[in-house]
């Protein structure tokens, strides 16, 4: 009798697992490797771009914790549309993009927690708690790919990554083949700190400004991230200039600006800003719409028909499976 129990016994357990259920292995930005029997339930997620790719794979009900910045004015209302937790702001936030509260993250009891590659104390600390932590670098549209894979194989949906990577690269393409080919136009980007930052080789931006068929005029200094001087930016005279996003300035104050009225970006009155951070996240799949507006900026002859607005849609829609409201 207790042999047939057994039996039976192990053909359940048998019907309930999948013959070829296997471990869920990946390797983070450190090079470490996490393995899990099962896609995490609970995820801590204190980084924007694994939150907005999280939402994107629509696997934000295993999200029991985020940063504090959501619940900030510049991101707020686009995740409150998605998920009416945020928009309640009932979702714990045990941190925020720079900052880890350990026993507030602990006490979450978290079966993953996604932070930034660099923040080593407070991996070190939750990692000798037992609990998992997927570290995240991001300087390239290669990272934003990879992430987007491992977060997809982490919650159990690796064919819809595949699916917005495929799309991602398919709008790509589709707005590069308008762009004029010839000489390219030399574009300056500015940061929202101050007039002077920008970005150098090494950068996204960098990747950005080239994807559009650009010249970054600081592409030759390998830094990041650097602060330069107007004699500099006389001598590079770009023909388009790209703000980040700004609360406190915005194209006319520049094109006012004496400093800056022998540079043909402002002579032409060719000077820009990208929308919300949100919209236009470098690090995430929405990289592809900044693409876009610097393609239609520079190009504007090649891409005259085009409209942004529709495509700003289109691309909210299909990544988040919604438009905003």
């Amino acid at each position: 009798m207790m042999k047939h129990i057994v039996i039976i016994t192990l053909y359940l357990i048998l019907r309930i697992i999948p013959a070829d259920a296997a471990p869920i292995i990946v390797t983070d930005f450190r090079g470490k490797t996490l393995s899990f029997s099962k896609p995490p339930e609970r995820i801590v997620c204190l980084i924007e771009s694994a939150l907005s790719g999280i939402y994107m794979l629509g696997a934000q009900s295993r999200i029991v914790g985020i940063s504090a910045n959501v619940y900030n004015e510049s991101v707020f209302s686009d995740y409150a549309d998605m998920d009416e937790r945020i928009r309640q702001k009932k979702i714990p936030t045990p941190g925020n993009w720079d900052f880890v509260n350990i026993e507030s993250v602990i006490a979450l009891q978290p079966d993953l927690v996604l932070l930034w590659s660099h923040q080593e104390e407070s991996i070190r600390s939750l990692e000798e708690k037992g609990i998992p932590v997927f570290g995240v670098f991001i300087k390239n549209s290669d990272d934003v790919y990879r992430e987007i894979l491992a977060l997809g194989a982490l919650t159990g949906k690796d064919a819809r990554a595949d699916e917005l990577i495929r799309y991602t690269k398919q709008e790509l393409r589709r707005f590069s083949e308008k762009t004029a080919k010839g000489n390219r136009p030399k574009i300056y980007f500015m940061w929202a700190q101050g007039e002077l930052e920008t970005s150098g080789k090494n950068s996204t931006v960098h990747e950005l400004i080239e994807l559009a068929g650009g010249v970054n005029v600081c592409g030759h200094i390998e830094q990041e991230h650097l602060v330069v001087n107007i004699e500099n930016v006389l001598t590079w005279n770009p023909d388009l200039v790209i703000m980040w996003h700004n609360t406190a300035k915005d194209p006319k104050d520049l094109l006012q600006n004496p400093m800056w009225q022998s540079v043909n970006a402002v002579k032409a009155r060719r000077v820009y800003e990208f929308p919300n951070a949100f919209l236009c996240d470098l690090w995430t799949l929405k990289f592809q719409y900044a693409v876009k507006m610097i393609e239609k900026w520079a190009y504007p002859q090649s891409f005259e028909h085009v409209d942004l607005e529709k495509e700003k849609l289109d691309m909210l829609k299909f990544l988040y499976g919604k438009q905003p409201k």
